[in-house]
């Protein structure tokens, strides 16, 4: 990596967001040369303005209008986008080199796909994306403008490193590590009775609430499915996924000779953001390193898609194809903040999408205006369920 590397960060206020920023500023004082010019945000408008002052970005977008104009008010300097508008303009800054894409979300298709239609390179976090229009931008990327698509995810970082060891038509398949979230040992009885605050508890991991509860359903394991699918060209009976509670495994490659390469690491998504900011190098930087010296226990479970029905779900929608991803997407979305707020119980969304499975009709073109109408269909239908 030479020179200065121009940064859009998407997402700065969330999780990975906020990780994002530390991991530039432990680069920088590495000696790298790092340099965040635009920042996107959703309502969190008081830590964006923070995070303006002490970044100093060129330019900003937040959700809402109203928002827009209060940071105009306050920044008259600064230019301040707003909405899904906002989020594409930045994703294609020509003077960008890489965009960070943090968002969480069906938002964070669109500025991806502009992103890499720029020829820009992109470092996803937002697995939404892939999900519900991996064809397109694996189009976009490969195939037209020559962006490139370098992942975030712990799992999906593993395995790019992990497929570096050999060439693709050696691989026998991958295999994406579950940690099981915080009801892999729950007896099923009593799951229909967890509280938001229970399922917001996970054993390893600190995240946002929706990847968090779609940890304990397992539905993001689902989505990392279809994101390997698309990010390495493998099909899907190729793709497993193990428990492993331990979560320092983050995925493996197994390989015809019957080699299987690993990636281990600790609980910090930091060194995978830190991975792809400076992809393909490693930087030594001050993050903390996993403890070989004390003894170190490894174990690995079966999934057991009984307990984990809406896994069966997202992986169904991905066989079906076209739109099903994105019309189950959505579903998930509105079912998990309808569980966070107390309106359906935790098991309700396993049900829900599979009645938005069975309810889809697969008819919409695989097109951005296809995906934004499955989209559309799916959050009706699970709005309407379980009234």
């Amino acid at each position: 990596m030479k020179g200065r590397l121009r940064v859009v960060l998407l997402g700065s206020t969330g999780s990975i967001g906020r990780q994002t920023i530390d991991v530039i500023e432990r680069l920088n004082r590495a000696g790298r040369k790092l340099e965040i010019v635009a920042l996107a945000a959703g309502r969190n408008v008081e830590l964006l303005a923070e995070q303006i002052e002490a970044i100093g970005p060129d330019v900003v977008s937040v959700a809402r209008e109203e928002d827009r104009r209060e940071l105009s008010r306050r920044y008259p300097k600064l230019r301040v986008l707003h909405g899904e508008e906002g989020l594409a303009e930045l994703a294609g800054l020509e003077d960008a080199d890489i965009v960070v894409n943090a968002l969480v979300g069906a938002v964070g298709l669109l500025p991806t796909l502009r992103a890499l239609e720029g020829g820009r390179t992109v470092a996803l976090a937002n697995k939404e994306s892939l999900v519900i229009g991996g064809e397109l931008l694996v189009q976009a990327a490969l195939t037209e403008h020559k962006g490139r698509l370098i992942p975030i995810d712990s799992e999906h970082s593993a395995l790019l490193q992990g497929l570096s060891a050999g060439k693709r038509e050696e691989v026998r398949r991958l295999i994406i590590t579950a940690s099981g979230g915080p009801f892999l040992d729950t007896p099923l009885e009593e799951l229909e009775r967890v509280s938001p605050q229970e399922a917001l508890k996970h054993p390893k991991w600190k995240m946002g609430p929706r990847i968090t509860i779609d940890s304990a359903t397992m539905v993001n394991k689902g989505f990392e499915v279809i994101e390997a699918h698309h990010l390495f060209d493998i099909p899907y009976d190729r793709i497993d996924v193990i428990i492993h509670p331990d979560s320092i495994v983050h995925s493996m490659v197994e390989y015809e000779d019957g080699s299987i390469i690993a990636q281990l690491a600790t609980h910090d998504m930091r060194i995978p953001i830190q991975y792809a900011l400076t992809y393909p190098e490693r930087v030594g930087t001050d993050l903390a390193r996993l403890g070989l010296d004390d003894r170190l226990e490894l174990s690995f479970l079966p999934l057991d898609e009984g307990r984990f029905p809406a896994f069966s779900a997202v992986l169904a929608a991905a066989k079906a194809g076209g739109t099903a991803t994105a019309a189950i997407n959505a579903a998930d979305e509105v079912l998990v903040k309808r569980f966070l707020a107390g309106e359906i119980p935790f098991t309700a969304i396993a049900q829900g999408l599979n009645s938005t499975l069975e309810g889809w009709e697969n008819d919409a073109p695989l097109t951005l205006a296809g995906i934004r109408a499955a989209d559309a269909w799916g959050r009706a239908f699970a709005e309407g369920l379980f009234q």
